[in-house]
């Protein structure tokens, strides 16, 4: 007569396969490093959910790392303070440079400037100009290309700025700067031509939310 083999047993050995699939897919390196390697490739503030979907992390453990690395940016830690600090803003995290460095930054970033914009920078920094405020996504739909790039080497040149953080995307709205004013040799954004003849049939690539 042969034994009956207890369901219980299928089912343990399923369980264990299973534990074993997901512990050989597991992250092996550190919570706060995955996390540091995606602050700092983001040019907006990443929200904690989407931040522990990439992470592959539960948002409890990801917040905790979080604040962690807050206080050990700030030198709350084992470690000295470090000249970045890590900051919450417009509904998510972001890796900024601390404000006691900022002329420090800026007089480099000035020196390593080249001297002359390239078309794409031009293009997007009219289409900031005439469109701000204005966030990277609307300004890459408006151009059909990724301008990511373009943006930071505005922004290194001082010639957009950053003007305020979308309450409920946290996307970041950029203008202009009173450096660009200066460039241009002109007192104010009412003083830029009339954009309608610059463009083929007077609108395209602009709606009714342009200045002029």
């Amino acid at each position: 007569m042969t034994d009956a083999v207890p369901d219980a047993v299928p089912d343990a050995v399923t369980d264990a396969v299973t534990d074993g699939a997901a512990r050989e897919h597991a992250p092996t390196t550190p919570l706060s490093e995955r996390i540091e390697a995606i602050l700092l490739i983001v040019d907006e503030p990443i929200g904690l959910v989407a931040l522990a979907a990439a992470v592959g992390s539960p948002v409890p453990a990801v917040r905790q790392t979080l604040e962690t690395l807050v206080d050990d940016y700030d030198g709350r830690g084992s470690g000295p303070r470090r000249g970045f600090e890590l900051r919450e803003v417009g509904g998510g995290w972001r890796l900024f440079v601390r404000e006691d460095h900022d002329d420090l930054v800026a007089e480099f970033i000035g020196g390593q400037a080249p001297a002359r914009l390239s078309q794409a920078a031009l293009e997007t920094l009219a289409v900031i100009a005439y469109k701000q405020p204005v966030t990277r996504s609307q300004v890459a739909s408006i151009r059909a290309v990724n301008v990511d790039s373009v943006v930071r080497t505005l922004l290194a040149r001082g010639l957009i700025t950053e003007l305020f953080a979308d309450a409920e995307t946290g996307a970041i709205n950029y203008g202009t700067s009173d450096a660009l004013l200066q460039h241009l040799g002109i007192n104010s954004l009412d003083e830029l031509p009339p954009i309608s003849p610059l463009l083929d049939d007077g609108a395209d690539g602009f709606d009714e939310g342009t200045i002029r």
